[in-house]
């Protein structure tokens, strides 16, 4: 993406506080270089610390993630080197769907902002911020709320809901949604229900078709023509895009499985409240995945996953406050943990990976912008402060701009609890 190409020109960073400017310095690159089991009643209403992560060693030490995680090492650069640039930021606006529901997902499809509000989801331009429609607005019960919004393409968008099922709408020209599927589809079920064998047990004398989610389905991903879906029921569901039949199920994890992400070579990373990460790969000539690895270094519930572009970088964020760095290693086909990103008070609830930046949301009521230089270590460009409740979605994407200038920058959507959506411009300037 040209946003990386330009941020591989710079350096970066040490944490810039809610202000709007700060000079981020961070060691001089080589030429040659290169998560919902955590309930909102469980979140504390304290204020969101203004403390900044160029913090001195002493303060480090006193950081209630080092506390959790102390056999992690952090990872952020604290000492100011060469080559600086500066980053600024400042809310565009704030959109207030539903002050009386909280923002539970965000999504951004080319230039459309979708947003799930309990039952309800808004679209808006994001450019201008107005609303065009809204869809999914007429719900049976308070089990329709949405947990997660993806695309499949620029005209299908994929929802998943708490009332375990998976829904599937078509963007007619961005003047309404038509719903084209529910999944499972009356197809798939009509096609195994005959059978005993496609039945499992689920609690003491119940039981359901394999191919049903037994409840809310909290994460989605869509890569390599499939459809990936977990569930607090613990499993992870592999659906086909082509005709939305659910070809495997697997018991992932032992509690709630609150993320998914999966790379452009079809491994799958899940995250669950059983504090571990699993990792799933289908064997050459295969028809099923199987379990590579189990990464164990969380010390409470995984809430979040990301992947950088080339998938050898994962992200997890955890209840323990800590931002998990987990790099592939040369020797092994998995990823092991390469350090921790700490400066978050609370809660790590969400995580957006764009081009080299990774977006972290969390119950603090803050989202933090990292960045990573060129020897492994990682710099915060700035703090996102001014929601009243945990940040529970983000969005971002990086916005068009000329090689020839100076300056780049992301455009980034935070939603809250306090039913607030707010509009950020992050602006990178060379020095």
């Amino acid at each position: 993406m040209r946003i990386q190409w330009w941020l591989n020109t710079c350096s970066s960073a040490n944490c810039a506080t809610a202000t709007h400017h700060s000079t981020i310095s961070l060691p001089k690159q080589k030429e040659h270089a290169c998560d919902d089991s955590i309930s909102y009643s469980s979140i504390s209403e304290a204020p969101a610390s203004s403390t900044t992560s160029n913090n001195s060693t002493s303060s480090l030490e006193s950081n209630l993630s080092i506390q959790t995680l102390p056999s992690v090492p952090s990872l952020q650069s604290l000492s100011p080197q060469n080559f600086t640039f500066s980053v600024s930021h400042h809310c565009v606006t704030t959109l207030e769907p539903h002050l009386s529901r909280p923002v539970t997902s965000l999504a951004v499809n080319n230039n459309l902002l979708y947003a799930a509000t309990d039952h309800e989801i808004n679209v808006y331009d994001r450019h201008t911020c107005t609303t065009i429609h809204a869809f999914n607005t007429q719900p049976t019960s308070t089990s329709n709320s949405t947990k997660t919004i993806a695309f499949s393409n620029n005209n299908t968008v994929i929802t998943t809901h708490q009332d375990c099922k998976i829904r599937v709408w078509q963007n007619h020209k961005n003047i309404h949604h038509r719903m084209l599927a529910t999944l499972p589809t009356v197809n798939d079920r009509l096609h195994r229900f005959l059978l005993p064998k496609n039945y499992v047990a689920i609690r003491r004398h119940e039981k359901r078709l394999w191919i049903e989610h037994a409840d809310a389905v909290t994460g989605l991903a869509v890569s390599n023509g499939a459809i990936y879906s977990v569930s607090w029921d613990r499993t992870l569901k592999i659906w086909r895009l082509s005709d939305f039949r659910c070809v495997e199920s697997l018991k992932a994890h032992e509690d709630a499985v609150n993320a998914v992400a999966v790379s452009n070579d079809g491994t799958v990373y899940t995250g669950s409240a059983d504090k571990r990460i699993r990792v799933w790969a289908r064997p050459a000539g295969e028809k099923r995945h199987v379990l590579v690895a189990t990464l164990e270094k969380h010390k409470s519930a995984v809430n979040a996953l990301a992947l950088n572009d080339d998938a050898s970088v994962l992200f997890s964020g955890a209840c323990d406050r800590s931002i998990l760095v987990w790099e592939r290693e040369d020797s092994a086909n998995h990823m092991v943990v390469s350090g921790a990103l700490r400066g978050h008070q609370k809660a790590i609830l969400c995580l957006v990976n764009v081009s080299d930046l990774l977006f972290s949301g969390s119950a603090d009521r803050t989202v933090r912008i990292w960045k990573r230089a060129y020897d492994g270590r990682y710099g915060c460009l700035a703090v996102l402060d001014g929601h009243r409740k945990p940040v529970k979605s983000l969005a971002a994407i990086p916005e068009e701009y000329d090689q020839t200038s100076p300056k780049c920058s992301v455009s980034v959507f935070s939603g809250s609890l306090d039913g607030e959506i707010k509009v950020w411009q992050v602006s990178i300037t060379s020095q």
